[in-house]
């Protein structure tokens, strides 16, 4: 048995209408790495967390601060969390199953100041989904 799974993205819903721009869907792969009993072929899904992380927070800054006029010329990133895996396997009720904690920090180069970008960076919707209890409604039909 393999947990690796595939994901295909192809429309989507925003700004008030489906989009079906795209010609050929994007394929994301996940996995585990052989420790957790993996193949490897794809990233974790908690490792699709944090580049999701760090891609909306980038994008949501670059984006918000050129509608502002603040000027970025090169803007990187490096994320990273505590994982404690006694949680998600189930081997301690008392730690979370998933990050304890994020950091993520940012090395920018351009005319806008820290201030600016910490103002910015709440506008990212993935930024607001980790930092937020959301409802998730899980539904199973057995086939």
């Amino acid at each position: 048995m393999s947990g690796h799974n595939r994901t295909n993205v192809k429309n989507f819903y925003g700004a008030g209408q489906e989009h079906t721009s795209r010609k050929v869907p994007f394929t994301m792969d996940a996995d585990e790495p052989p420790v957790l009993l993996g193949e490897d072929r794809g990233a974790n899904p908690v490792e699709y967390v944090l580049t999701a992380l760090s891609a909306c927070l980038t994008t949501s800054m670059v984006y918000h601060a050129a509608a502002r006029g603040y000027k970025i010329e090169e803007l990187a990133s490096r994320i990273e969390g505590d994982l404690d895996l006694h949680g998600f396997l189930g081997l301690s009720e008392n730690i979370r199953k998933g990050y304890q904690n994020l950091r993520i920090s940012f090395k920018v180069k351009g005319d806008v100041t820290t201030e600016q970008l910490k103002e910015l960076s709440k506008f990212s919707p993935v930024y607001d989904i980790v930092s937020n209890p959301v409802p998730v409604d899980v539904q199973i039909e057995k086939a």
